[in-house]
């Protein structure tokens, strides 16, 4: 029975007493008042159950609050303020009289599946327990509480408690009773628990039933039935359960999720227990991660319990709409960050197909009270309950119920104690409860630094060097920072628990990680953190909808502002341009192509753990100049003709038209792809897995090169208007384009700060030896930070010259910021070409300049009615030196909305690299067309098209503060900077960082 539904719901504004000491309150508030089945509660709120009261009732319940590593009142292990908010929760039901017969039914137990933080529970006034564990379950005995009838439960709930110090897991502090509550009537002779392990054995393709039962004598027979394998067996007593051996079955893996349907019954049919199971076997085998005894590859994602709306509160399709946009991005894990969640997502993670590791809800972050890899602190867990004996049944608590709840789940490969909680006795008890209990699964926990009692050795957000050091078992490139150099960890298999930090425009560099997990066996990838922003829809004073960070709903309390708005796809479910960077570096099949003389030799890889290619298609398409000319499908087969097995590779020929290949001028791009070949649960025919492109030739998409005409002898005043093509100039200062007013070009070398930007996490590279640790960085003030000192953002011009003639027109700009000797020279040249202008920018730092650039180029800006683009270049989204893999070579249009994206927190973002033809459109028709020509060094400009500058982005905190547009921006960037995962993660690679150098934009404008 579903006790979900409308409760009478009441907020006192604190409750003592919250560790188990008797309340102490005035008569009508205490338990003994509320409680009883005659109180009247006509005079209380009504409050939807399951839910977070803070989520309900316009602010008079309170609001939610976000710290990550704070915690939310004072320290002062175990107890709880005074001032505890407390939510007096009360309903009625009917329990059918057949219930409590109890020949029939032994008990009837009142299960809760998550309630944050502590509550105590009464039926018809008679107390029933206390229980713990906010993202666990309980059940309770209230048999001799219920009479057939109408029966009243009442719970109050506290929202911090003696758990609190245990639940610090960087997310919303959201009290309520905010999982199912249900109400079940076990029956005599029924069956108390199932654990059917259903392990595979690869070499024979045999499986095998190991089950474990607990159940009354008075149950048996038993019956175990699955169907599909013809599988009738029956148990006359306990004696009789063994290991039933299964001839052929198809194994489960994340690829290819094979369930089958089981069901347990027990004498005279009284209750069945339904299962889906799946035959797999996990194993570590000395430093390797194996499933069925192939290595796995963990492209996964690390998954808070979020819904902007629900908050932690559940929702199937919501859930299942999230799980299968992973699957189409090729996510192939997931870590339950950092506490079990609702159990239907893990039937869904079965059913779909992801490898989970699922985790414990333990984290006690706020224990840590210093200490760095840099610097490792004197007492920087003091305090912490992992190494005080009081909280040892505790923890043990908290996984038992962890594990038993969750056991017969196929996707679940690993076990995680918890997160964040330094180290001590009480994790390694738990780590020896989970050997003995489940030998079958391993045991993860990061902080297990010395790796005393886990199974892998995991670290989060490490820097390439120190990967590359334990991938290739060398400590040449490894700093003494972690602890995590002993002989027992290296050998272990190693993976990355949380990575590539998401937090805004970002993460730059995964691919950087993947390329050492290709390169080094003992690397087993790991979980981005994270998947979704946690922001909670609400609205502004004005009622403009917007999704709320901390700080956002008011209050006192300490908070940690954006830094929950950190994942792979926004608060209302948008795709962010990092996932579909992170779905092509991790596609699960690669491709090499090699042009040669009129073919394309192309290598194909299937990396997937288990999958041949049967299920994919290869189409490849031949464009000249963004626009197609030829096409075709690969034939991707082993040399026996069989579909690519697994691990395996082949390589293909494509012999391409001479005709083709011979006819015009312009770029040809040969591009290749793996799409689903039928219809899925996730994705529907032709989804595309996999791309990769190669230039085959280029005959000059932009017009030939001409020498700048240089102002000559018919030089001319500056003063008054003049035209060069499609420009207009006054006093020697550009007003029009084609017709239209513009102004510029003035030097940008600011861009709005991204989150990653702002971040000092793991500190900054020494620009003057970049070399330098290769990605460890050190500790320094975050870029933002430097560009506001060096003043990027308010730079001013004074004009050093000007000169014109009747066909062309020079002029140098100095550019520098206030109190500032360090400047940039612009060199604008422009030219007449028959129509159309030519403009030749040429930028020139001074010396001294120290500090990364975030951007060099220029910013044009235009009237409002400029609306949205055609390009010739990558696309369709943004890219930047670190994170362009998810983008092809190809002719695109957008609508200037779309152009940049909405990040919850304003910054940086839009710019696409490697332009060749930018056509800018007013009202949707075409108006203006820029042609970008390479620079000396074969680079090309990138260009972003946007309503706001960088410094209105800079200035606004949501998106909703941006000010209404007034004009349109286009940005031309002969560099921009990379994104790096400095947010909570390594510095941008050297590689992509943007020093002060010489650099030279070359454009070709024409009027449409």
């Amino acid at each position: 029975m579903s006790l979900a539904g409308d409760w009478r719901f009441r907020l006192l504004a604190g409750v003592p007493g919250t560790l188990g000491a008797p309340d102490v309150l005035p008569a009508d508030e205490a338990p003994e008042g509320f409680a009883d089945s005659s109180y009247d509660d006509s005079g209380w709120d009504v409050l939807p159950v399951p839910s977070h009261w803070v989520l309900h009732g316009d602010g008079r319940y309170g609001a939610p609050q976000y710290t990550n590593v704070q915690l939310p009142f004072p320290q002062d292990p175990p107890y709880s303020p005074d001032e505890n908010p407390t939510g007096d929760h009360r309903r009625t039901f009917e329990l059918p009289p057949a219930w409590l017969q109890r020949e029939r039914y032994e008990a009837i137990v009142l299960r809760f599946d998550g309630v944050e933080s502590r509550y105590r529970v009464w039926a018809n006034g008679i107390e029933i327990g206390v229980g713990t564990g906010s993202r666990l379950a309980q059940e309770f005995d209230v048999t001799e509480a219920v009479t057939a009838g109408i029966n009243t439960l009442a719970v109050r709930v506290h929202q911090w408690s003696a758990s609190t110090y245990v639940e610090d897991q960087d997310q919303w502090w959201l009290p309520g009773i905010y999982r199912d509550v249900t109400l079940q009537a076990r029956p005599v002779r029924g069956i108390d628990d199932v654990w059917l392990r259903a392990e595979f054995d690869h070499r024979s393709g045999a499986g095998l039933l190991l089950p474990e039962l607990r159940v009354g004598d008075g149950s048996f027979p038993l019956r175990l039935r699955v169907p599909e394998l013809a599988l009738d067996v029956e148990w006359a007593d306990a004696s009789a359960v063994a290991p039933i051996p299964v001839p052929d079955v198809e194994p489960w893996t994340a690829e290819r999720p094979r369930l089958y349907d089981a069901a347990v019954t027990s004498a005279d049919d009284v209750e069945t227990v339904s299962l889906r199971i799946g035959f797999r076997t996990v194993e570590v085998v000395g430093d390797r991660f194996l499933v069925n005894g192939r290595r796995v590859v963990l492209h996964g994602m690390n998954r808070h319990e979020t819904n902007p709306d629900l908050g932690r509160g559940f929702d199937e399709e919501f859930v299942r709409r999230d799980l299968e946009l992973m699957k189409r991005h090729n996510v192939n894990a997931i870590r339950t960050a950092h506490y079990p969640p609702h159990p239907r997502v893990l039937d869904l993670a079965d059913e779909l197909g992801f490898w989970v590791m699922l985790e414990c809800d333990i984290e006690t972050h706020a224990f840590h009270h210093g200490g760095s890899q840099f610097d490792s602190g004197t007492d920087e867990w003091m305090d912490n309950p992992s190494e005080d004996p009081a909280w040892r049944a505790a923890y043990l608590d908290r996984i038992e119920r962890t594990v038993e709840r969750d056991k017969n789940h196929p996707s679940i490969v690993m076990w995680s104690l918890g997160n964040e909680s330094g180290t001590g006795a009480n994790l390694a008890a738990m780590a020896g409860w989970v050997h003995d209990r489940d030998p079958g699964r391993p045991v993860h926990y990061e902080g297990d630094h010395a790796g005393d009692y886990t199974d892998v050795y995991s670290r989060m957000y490490p820097a390439i060097a120190e990967v590359t050091s334990i991938g290739s078992d060398s400590t040449a490139l490894l700093l003494n920072a972690s602890g995590a150099q002993s002989a027992r960890q290296r050998t272990k298999p190693f993976l990355l628990c949380e990575y590539v930090h998401a937090m805004g425009n970002g993460p730059g560099g995964i691919e950087l990680y993947e390329d050492l997990v290709d390169r080094y066996p003992r690397l087993h990838g790991g979980f981005v953190w994270e998947w979704r922003d946690h922001g909670i829809r609400t609205r502004t004073t004005d009622g403009v909808e917007f999704f709320g960070s901390g700080g956002d709903f008011g209050g006192t309390g300490v908070h940690d502002g954006h830094f929950c708005m950190d994942g792979m796809v926004l608060s209302d479910g948008t795709p962010t341009p990092g996932l579909v960077e992170f779905a092509a570096v991790t596609a699960p099949v690669r491709f090499v192509l090699a042009p040669s003389d009129g073919a394309v030799t192309v290598t194909v890889r299937n990396l997937r753990h288990s999958a041949d290619t049967g299920d994919l298609r290869f189409p490849w398409r031949l464009e000249r100049d963004g626009h197609g000319v030829a096409q075709g499908v690969l034939d991707v087969a082993a040399p026996d003709g069989a579909a690519l097995a697994a691990g395996g590779a082949v390589d293909v020929v494509v012999v391409l038209d001479p005709d083709v290949l011979g006819t015009g001028t312009g770029e040809l791009w040969f591009t290749v792809s793996a799409v689903l070949a039928h219809e899925t649960s996730w994705a529907g025919v032709g989804h595309v897995l996999a791309s990769a492109q190669t230039a085959l030739r280029s005959r000059g998409a932009t017009p030939a090169a001409r020498p700048v005409v240089r102002v000559g002898s018919d030089e001319r005043p500056v003063r008054g208007r003049a035209a060069l093509g499609p420009a207009e100039f006054v006093d020697g200062r550009l007003v029009a384009l084609a017709g239209v007013p513009v102004t510029g070009p003035r030097l940008e070398l600011w861009r709005a700060p991204t989150d990653n930007d702002g971040g000092a996490h793991m500190g900054s590279y020494d620009v003057s030896d970049p070399m330098e640790g290769r990605g460890l960085g050190v500790p320094g003030p975050s870029y933002a930070e430097q560009w506001r000192n060096a003043g990027l953002d308010r730079l001013r011009s004074r004009v050093v010259a000007v000169r014109r003639t009747s066909r062309a027109l020079e002029r140098r700009t100095r550019w520098a910021a206030a109190d500032t000797r360090e400047a940039v020279l612009l060199d604008e040249r422009w030219t007449v070409e028959d129509d159309a202008v030519r403009l030749v920018l040429h930028l020139v730092p001074t010396s001294r300049w120290t500090v990364v650039w975030p951007r060099f180029g220029v910013r044009l800006d235009l009237p409002a009615d400029v609306d949205g683009a055609q390009w010739f270049g990558t696309g369709p989204g943004e890219s930047y030196p670190d994170s362009r893999r998810g983008v092809l070579v190809g002719r695109y249009r957008a609508g200037i909305e779309q152009l940049t994206f909405p990040y919850a927190w304003p910054q940086e973002s839009g710019h696409r690299s490697d332009l060749r033809r930018l056509d800018l459109e007013r009202g949707g028709d075409r108006w203006l067309r820029l042609d970008a020509r390479e620079d000396r060094l074969g680079r090309r400009p990138g260009f972003t098209l946007a309503r706001h500058t960088a410094q209105q982005v800079a200035a606004a905190t949501h998106q909703h503060e941006l000010p209404p547009a007034t004009s349109s921006y286009l940005y031309l960037d002969a560099g921009q900077n990379g994104l790096g995962s400095r947010a909570c993660g390594p510095d941008v690679w050297p590689e992509a960082l943007l020093r002060a150098e010489e650099r030279e934009l070359d454009l070709w404008i024409a009027a449409l």
